[in-house]
């Protein structure tokens, strides 16, 4: 019995080609493919490439997809090919039941039954029944070559006209109602759902007629109607136009998911082959998977109104847990009320190319998405967006990229909400207040160097401790491992030491007084009264808080390989005496490496980190 297609396609996404055919052949990367010497004939040039979902081999003419390969290079029949996929995708081989067999031909009649539908929807188009419909497929401004490619047709002006038509194919009413093409209804035999409509068909990747859309003449309501759910048509896995775009995205068109049919069929007359659409809904986490088999970065492009950018939102929140460092998505926005529709037909190409150029990858874009149209005059304001984004970043499944994206977006915060000194300029976009003098011009900014980033983290490190000298406590030995130069920070690590060594009270005032008398009284007062400091910083942060500050400096400052070496020490320690203090410094050195990996930086999102502080010097 042959598999049923829904199973081979999702054996064919589960099984990455590069990976299986960089088995058996070298792979380099060509652009958004594969290439390298083919398998299956002796070459010195590369000639074979590897695509998303199949391979070619410009020498030999060899050509299939993942099935295909593991046949010819393994000489496995298409069960033992297919077994051995389904083994590493972990998927179970559907069992030939009658049950299997009879969804199969059901399937197959389906599909044959919407053929012949589109088929006749075709034919009634050119008929005089189907002029009106005609002439507003023209008024809006598609070729005759485009009406034919995407199949475009007239239901019938009343109902009753499909029935008749396919009773002579001898297509019965009950295939029509399983095709979706009839409704039930209570009080009489299932009438048609689409009369007096322009047809559009719906197909899926492979190019089957799967289901219809249709558009009523006039003002009648609903607009637009979408065959109901079949064995064939799951509207929250398919796209308009896909067939086409697979094939102009396999040519390096870009691949851009627009809002409606009559969008779609314009940009594919524009030039833009790659454009696609949901059927009348938001789009779905299945259908940006499809997205991602044709391109790692598919743009998603919005109408520039309140409408476009809830929408904007609304898709941003659904895709981040999927997006990775290989595969994301970009936004792009018309502006002045137009849509792809219009602004190919009033500006021509070109304009629509620019939105294109104009997209920002999400990473970008989400801040504003975000924090758009948020107060943050408030103390509670400002800590409910704050919140608000790091909530967002979390939601990326991918902790290189989130940890990334959750610095990005809370250095974007802090400028956006740090207060203004007297004299300092406006930030672009503020006004400046009444009666406040124009800022002085200022130099630009020096660099941000090594030296100045260690600095601002050791002074960042140093202001956590003075401020809360009960953690030394718990860090005195791994404060004493930094590095931190000869200069007055190296000093200022020493007293603090020294007073902890002497049983010194660990409360701020007393240190302060003991480095005061030790000539660092200054040195300490001015890293205390930094305004580039981390909240962890100041009188009234919370114990964990501060510990959570501490050991993010300490192992920006530490690095990764002394961490590893640490953490191993640790341990060590830990076997050896199985005492608590050697536990709870396994466990904060094993934290620290962990964030200092995956990019995961704590509260201290700031200046400190980038060495752009007002004292930001070096240790």
């Amino acid at each position: 019995m042959a598999l049923p297609p829904a199973f081979l396609d999702e054996l064919r996404a589960r099984t990455p080609l590069s990976g299986l055919i960089g088995r058996k052949t070298r792979l380099a990367k060509s652009g958004r493919n594969w290439k390298g010497c083919c398998p299956f004939h002796g070459e010195k040039t590369p000639s074979f490439y590897v695509y998303d979902d199949h391979f070619h081999c410009f020498g030999c003419g060899a050509h299939g997809d993942a099935i295909t390969f593991v046949m010819r290079a393994e000489g496995a029949s298409f069960p033992e090919a297919v077994e051995r996929l389904a083994g590493e995708a972990g998927l179970e081989v559907p069992k030939p039941t009658p049950e299997a067999a009879a969804r199969d031909r059901r399937a197959r009649d389906l599909h044959q039954v919407l053929d012949a539908a589109a088929a006749s929807f075709q034919r009634r188009l050119r008929l005089s029944e189907g002029a009106d419909g005609l002439a507003y497929l023209r008024r809006r401004g598609l070729k005759e070559a485009t009406i034919q490619q995407f199949g475009l047709g007239w239901s019938g002006a009343g109902r009753g006209t499909l029935v008749a038509d396919l009773k002579a194919e001898g297509i019965a009413p009950e295939q029509l109602l399983e095709a979706g093409l009839l409704r039930e209804r209570e009080d009489g035999p299932p009438t048609e759902l689409f009369f007096n409509r322009v047809m559009f068909p719906i197909r899926d990747r492979r190019g089957r007629t799967i289901s219809f859309g249709g558009r009523i003449l006039g003002d009648g309501q609903p607009k637009y109607v979408n065959g109901p759910e079949t064995a064939v048509f799951q509207k929250r896995r398919s796209l308009y136009a896909l067939d086409l775009a697979r094939e102009a995205a396999f040519r390096g068109a870009p691949v851009v998911v627009v809002e409606g049919y009559m969008d779609v069929i314009a940009l594919h007359q524009a030039g833009f082959g790659g454009a696609v659409a949901p059927l009348g809904t938001a789009l779905t986490a299945e259908q940006v998977e499809e997205l991602w088999r044709l391109s790692p970065e598919p743009v998603l492009c919005f109408d520039g109104d309140g409408a476009g950018a809830r929408a904007a939102a609304r898709s941003a929140e659904m895709v981040l847990p999927m997006i990775s460092v290989e595969r994301t998505v970009k936004l792009a926005t018309l502006t002045g009320g137009e849509d792809p529709d219009t602004l190919v037909a009033k500006a021509g190409p070109a304009a629509f190319q620019a939105v294109l150029d104009a997209a920002q990858p999400l990473s970008a874009a989400l801040y504003g998405l975000v924090a758009g149209g948020r107060p943050t005059g408030t103390a509670e304001q400002r800590a409910a967006l704050r919140a608000r984004l790091e909530e967002v970043a979390g939601r990326i499944a991918d902790r290189p990229l989130a940890g990334e994206i959750r610095r990005q977006l809370l250095d974007r915060f802090f400028e956006a909400t740090r207060p203004q000194r007297p004299g300092q300029r406006p930030r672009p976009g503020q006004p400046m207040r009444p009666g406040q003098p124009p800022a002085r011009l200022v130099g630009p900014r020096p660099a941000i160097t090594v030296a100045r980033r260690r600095g601002a983290q050791a002074r960042a490190l140093l202001a956590v401790t003075l401020r809360h000298p009960w953690v030394l406590g718990e860090v005195e030995e791994s404060l004493g491992l930094l590095d931190l130069g000869e200069g007055a920070a190296a000093a200022c690590r020493a007293a603090m030491l020294d007073w902890a060594h002497r049983g010194g009270a660990l409360d701020s005032g007393p240190l302060m007084d003991h480095l005061a008398q030790g000539g660092m009284g200054e040195f300490a007062a001015d890293l205390l009264r930094d305004t580039a400091l981390p909240a962890a910083a100041q009188a009234g942060a919370q114990p964990a808080e501060v510990l959570e500050a501490w050991w993010h400096f300490f192992g920006l400052l530490r690095g990764a390989a002394d961490l590893v070496e640490d953490q191993a020490a640790a341990r060590r320690a830990w076997d050896e005496s199985s005492d608590p203090a050697a536990w709870l410094r396994l466990v904060r050195l094993t934290e620290a490496l962990q964030a200092l990996r995956r990019g995961d930086f704590g509260e201290a999102g700031t200046a400190a980190e980038t060495g752009a502080g007002a004292a930001g010097g070096t240790p």
